[in-house]
Order: structure tokens, then C-alpha cells, then sequence
């Protein structure tokens, strides 16, 4: 008998960088282990009330965080050399921004109904840390649409006409009511939560052991 694959619920922010630092070690205890999974995205804004013209991400985490200049750096530095070793650049700059990110999740939506959810999330995370876009801009979200084979007049639609946005709100909610504060969220086989970037072993372990249980 074929059993389903493992289901990864996984909510995150396209502009948060342990995001994609958690997905990528997820993504490489996926190839060690083998096990065969199935991973929805799920939106949270981590600045639902960013300006439309977005933030310089210095000036942002120093009022949000208290962050000085060095602890940036320092920050950046980290962040940079664990993506490297996962095959994820980081290019961060003096010019680096914060955006709002609640187009974006709506173009995922739409992409999900496609199939093609994963691509268009990680495309996102490409466009805003490797190639500094504004993934917050209704012509640069449409342009992404197409360099992933997706209808750019049609990204451009749904975009304008908010088609997504009360699904996002919706799914925002459920999981804000559920107890998700902080992002990364993984949620393993509906049961067992997993918060921040853990580590590849992290999550082969668990993946493992949760493989295991379903055999029996």
C-alpha cells in the first residue's frame, strides 16, 4: 500500500531570511533522508503595516529591534555565510529595503492554484535577497509571474483586482489564531510544530522519526 507523502506546513514571509535558511535545510534533510513530502506555504507579514514606498532595512531593524549598525553588519555577515552553504545568495547592501509583503502572498496563492506554489515562493525569496526587487510592486510581481511560465496579464489581474487578498486575510487569521507569532513555522504531519531554522539534522531527525511512526 502507497502511503501519502509527509505533509510540511510551512508559514513564512518572503522577506525573512531565516525563511529561506529554514526551507533550504528542510529542503536538504528532504534529499538525505529521502522521505517524500508534500509542503503548502502559508502567508505571514512580518510588516503588515510597512508604507508602500517600503523601508531602508537598517533604518527598519534598528526602530523595530533596537539593532545598532555593528549588530547589522554582524547579522548580514551571518545570514550570508549560512546561505552559501546552502546554495542560497544573499546580497544585502546599504540600499537594502523592507517592503510590504501582502501582494506576494496573494500572488502565491494564485500560484498554488496552478501548482506552482513552491516556485513562485522561492522566486520571491530570489528576487528580494539575491537580486534586490521590489517584491512589493505590481509590475515586478507580474514580471516574476512570467519568468516562472505563469500568464503575466493574468498575474497583473489578480493583482489589481485584490482576486487573493481575502483568501490571504483568511488563512492569515487561522493561522495567527493558532499560536504562529514568529516565522519560520513548520508544522510536521499536522501535529508537530517546528519554529525558526533549526538545522539540517534538526529536521532529518524529525523527519526520521515521523517516517518511522507511519510504519508502524
Amino acid at each position: 500500500m502507497t502511503r501519502e507523502p509527509l505533509r510540511i506546513d510551512i508559514v513564512s514571509d518572503v522577506v525573512c531570511p531565516w525563511c529561506i535558511i529554514g526551507y533550504r535545510q528542510l529542503n536538504r534533510a528532504i534529499e538525505d533522508t529521502g522521505i517524500a513530502v508534500t509542503i503548502l506555504w502559508h502567508p505571514f507579514e512580518l510588516n503588515p503595516d510597512m508604507v508602500p514606498e517600503g523601508q531602508n532595512l537598517r533604518e527598519h531593524l534598528a526602530e523595530k529591534y533596537g539593532s545598532s549598525a555593528e549588530d547589522s553588519v554582524q547579522a548580514r555577515a551571518k545570514l550570508t555565510q549560512l546561505g552559501a552553504g546552502l546554495g542560497f545568495t544573499f546580497n544585502f547592501s546599504d540600499q537594502s529595503r523592507m517592503v510590504n509583503t501582502f501582494r506576494a502572498h496573494q500572488l502565491i496563492e494564485w500560484a498554488a492554484a496552478q501548482g506552482r506554489q513552491t516556485d513562485m515562493k522561492l522566486a520571491l525569496f530570489r528576487a528580494h535577497f539575491t537580486d534586490a526587487r521590489d517584491v512589493s510592486d505590481i509590475g515586478t510581481l507580474t514580471e516574476i509571474a512570467g519568468e516562472i511560465g505563469l500568464d503575466p496579464a493574468e498575474a497583473r489581474d489578480v493583482l489589481e483586482t485584490a482576486r487573493f487578498a481575502s483568501e490571504v486575510r483568511t488563512i492569515q487569521r487561522f493561522w495567527t489564531e493558532k499560536g504562529i507569532r514568529g516565522v519560520p513555522a513548520m508544522v510536521f504531519d499536522l501535529e508537530h510544530l517546528v519554529t525558526g531554522a533549526q538545522g539540517v539534522a534538526t529536521y532529518a531527525g524529525l523527519l526520521t522519526r515521523l517516517d518511522a511512526a507511519r510504519r508502524g
